[in-house]
């Protein structure tokens, strides 16, 4: 469209365009900032655990915006929110297709990966304001850094942080357990193996990854990974990530909140234990809340539970009980020959505990988002949980106790 020829105007012209110009200003002054389109007022927080600025308030008309921060369900959201979960509790997954999808879960990714492909999710662009430590690693100077991202996908997070790496020392490991996912990464253009590297690992095995060993990690990012675990594996993976990070490395975390849309749109035959639950593509998929979190990565969910249920198998030799090590750690969580650690006539552990995970909870927070379709005047509540955690340096608690 073609501008107009300001030289045409008649001062009466003026004046109105001055007068609109100064209303309209006025207008945006009494405007609060969270309801204001002025892109002034939609930069990024400095606060990243903010989780954006525009607030619904009373007065509000939800469906002025696509979009809401921090807006907690009502009461009758919540209503058909557990009506829902009542649902599927009562059309659960089969067992057959339980054990099959919990058989190998790796080859359910292999086939998401294989139909999806590096176009299926957004770079997450976001993450350097989401966890400033990505800046500190990535910036030039900082010298010898190692970032490990767990369940790497296609690539969409490790990508963009190696683009807008200035810092000549980092390497970045992008790990997953889907093979697919790996060759993907491998496969892209801007692979570059001077400083990326993918490999193919579960954070749930007892081993750790090909060519990382114990304490040289400095940070460790997990993105809608954990929600991918089954319940028992937990354990294991918070103890490898522990193993990994060097004293006072941290994580980098964010998953799926319970109450998310995800959840509640889970149709029949899909609920397989509480908020555990299968996708239509067979992936799994579980939904977190902020007490459950701080319990599993505090170390706090496991300190109760017994040794022996899960690190010994017993036995009887000449009416003796020999309990022995199902797993190759001896009680301090060091590597050891499985066997070599035995304890006759009782069950008792020894005096020595092993090791348990133990991170401190830097920041946890609940991300809520109301989302709008205004054609259809529907409301959808997201949620995800977001949290930064710090392993705790064992030599200096010990030297200060």
């Amino acid at each position: 469209m073609a501008m107009p020829d300001v030289s045409t105007f008649t001062s009466t012209d003026l004046d109105s365009a001055s007068d609109i110009v100064s209303k309209s200003t006025a207008m945006s002054k009494t405007i609060p900032a969270h309801r204001s389109h002025d892109p002034v007022n939609n930069l990024k927080r400095s606060d990243p655990f903010q989780f954006g600025s525009r607030y619904l308030l009373p007065e509000d008309d939800p469906f002025e915006f696509n979009a809401w921060d921090h807006v907690e369900p009502s009461s009758e959201d919540l209503d058909h929110f557990a009506s829902q979960l009542a649902a599927q509790r009562l059309a659960p997954v089969s067992d057959f297709d339980r054990n099959r999808f919990n058989g190998d879960p790796a080859q359910w990714w292999n086939r998401f990966y294989t139909n999806n492909t590096s176009n299926f999710f957004k770079d997450r662009k976001w993450l350097q304001q989401e966890f400033p430590i990505l800046k500190k690693v990535t910036r030039k100077g900082a010298g010898k850094k190692l970032l490990l991202e767990i369940g790497a996908g296609a690539g969409n997070t490790c990508f963009p942080i190696a683009k807008g790496n200035e810092n000549e020392d980092l390497m970045v490991y992008a790990c997953d357990f889907s093979p697919k996912a790996v060759s993907l990464i491998r496969e892209s253009p801007a692979y570059d193996p001077k400083m990326l590297r993918a490999e193919v690992w579960d954070v749930a095995s007892p081993d750790l990854p090909l060519g990382l060993e114990e304490e040289s990690v400095d940070v460790v990012l997990m993105i809608f990974i954990f929600s991918a675990l089954h319940p028992t594996q937990w354990r294991q993976s918070v103890r490898n990530v522990w193993r990994i990070l060097k004293p006072g490395g941290e994580v980098c975390f964010r998953d799926y909140g319970r109450g998310d849309l995800a959840q509640v749109r889970m149709k029949k035959g899909r609920w397989m234990e509480e908020n555990f639950y299968i996708r239509g593509d067979g992936t799994r998929v579980c939904f977190f809340d902020k007490e459950e979190l701080r319990s599993i990565w505090s170390g706090e969910m496991f300190r109760n539970k017994s040794i022996q249920d899960e690190d010994f198998n017993e036995t009887e030799v000449d009416g003796l009980f020999i309990a022995e090590r199902s797993k190759d750690e001896d009680a301090t969580g060091e590597l050891t020959a499985i066997g070599s650690n035995l304890m006759i006539g009782s069950l008792e552990p020894s005096t020595k505990k092993p090791s348990e995970a133990c991170f401190k909870i830097e920041s946890l927070g609940v991300d809520r988002r109301l989302l709008i379709n205004r054609q259809r005047q529907l409301k959808m509540y997201r949620c995800w949980m977001q949290g930064r955690f710090r392993k705790v340096d064992r030599t200096k608690e010990t030297a200060a106790g």
